[in-house]
């Protein structure tokens, strides 16, 4: 390619310009983009995406028992399809086991106060359920864990050329240690296995980029992401990757005696130096910096967060937000892609605009 070429691709894509225009619209062209990797990308997205409100009288409740965690609860998000829709190309959700049903149907908070109808019939059915916490912030979008999964993939068969989706799961167990309570059960091997079930039982192989599908022929999956094995844009379009956020232990059960994950359904969040590493959770963009940058300069990807238990929006504090962009994290969650106007005008949206951009540090 001449060099005068080579130099207006560069500065296209220098440019400010979004990841997902449509060819010819915006600073770059399509063309060029396609060739990046996704790991060359950078969005937004949300935390606890499926999450309602608390009811009044409930966080009420809460608010009397414990004030700090009444203020770091008491956030919200609407439905999953219109997240996506205002450009969330992250979104998290909180599993609980359930495989018999029934066993998050009762809320302890609703036995003592039912001040706002919710419906409960979808608890009754076998499956993993979402929630946050099964017997106060229990109320979700979609608590139904396949039910979430069609809503995604119908939004992204739907919308085909959108940059890859990354669905951070969390496995909850345990509960509140008060009479009445439910506790949730550890997610043993059989558990694992289900959520990777249900996960292929709503999108296609060819709907998922899988840890299988980056390790290819080399040894380790590590080895696999650091020498530049991911997909370009072009070829991820309209994809779906899932990655386990959860502690040493679960991870451990998920995967099980692997060398890295074959077989998996979902990356793990894991120290960079092991076999497994291709992705990994940092969320503290300030603290943390150094070390996301050198991350993603390796050839990982990372998700940090701009904001964290309502802090930020009450004191409308963008310091973390232009942390976390600058950070060079291909995935920055928030819970507010739109202000709470309860809190004030806090709100994390992608610098320079758009639904994805060039990653900063790539």
């Amino acid at each position: 390619m001449p060099m005068i070429a080579v130099l207006a691709a560069a500065a296209a894509l220098a440019a400010p310009c979004d990841l997902e225009a449509p060819s010819g619209k915006g600073s770059c062209t399509r063309a060029a983009v396609d060739r990046l990797k996704i790991n060359d990308l950078q969005a937004i997205g949300t935390h606890n995406s499926y999450k309602l409100a608390i009811s009044p009288a409930q966080m009420k409740l809460l608010r009397g028992a414990d004030p700090k965690q009444a203020d770091a609860l008491d956030y919200v998000h609407p439905p999953l399809v219109e997240q996506l829709d205002a450009g969330a190309r992250q979104l998290e959700l909180d599993l609980l086991d359930d495989p018999q049903g029934g066993r998050y149907a009762s809320p302890l908070a609703m036995k003592i106060a039912n001040d706002l109808p919710y419906d409960l019939e979808p608890l009754k059915r076998p499956g993993l359920k979402v929630m946050h916490a099964q017997d106060i912030d229990y109320r979700s979008n979609c608590p139904l864990f396949s039910v979430c999964l069609q809503q995604i993939r119908d939004w992204s068969k739907a919308h085909p050329d959108h940059v890859p989706l990354l669905i951070l799961i969390n496995l909850k167990e345990g509960g509140l240690k008060l009479p009445g309570a439910v506790q949730a059960p550890a997610f043993d091997a059989a558990a694992m296995d289900r959520v990777d079930a249900e996960i292929r039982s709503v999108f296609a192989p060819a709907d998922l980029i899988t840890p299988d599908a980056i390790q290819g022929r080399r040894k380790t999956l590590r080895e696999a992401a650091l020498a530049g094995a991911w997909p370009t844009l072009k070829a991820a379009r309209g994809k779906v990757m899932f990655a386990l956020d959860a502690p040493e232990n679960q991870v451990a059960i998920y995967r099980g005696a692997r060398r890295s994950l074959e077989g998996r359904a979902m990356f793990v969040n894991i120290e960079e130096a092991s076999p497994a590493a291709a992705y990994i959770t940092l969320n503290d963009p300030k603290e943390q910096a150094g070390r996301i940058a050198a991350a993603v300069k390796a050839g990982l990807i990372v998700r940090t967060r701009a904001d964290a238990d309502t802090v930020e929006a009450r004191t409308d504090d963008r310091r973390r937000q232009n942390a976390a962009f600058a950070s060079g994290a291909q995935y920055v969650s928030t819970d507010y892609m739109r202000p709470d106007t309860r809190l004030g005008p806090y709100q994390a949206a992608l610098p320079g605009g758009g639904v994805a951009r060039r990653n900063p540090v790539r």
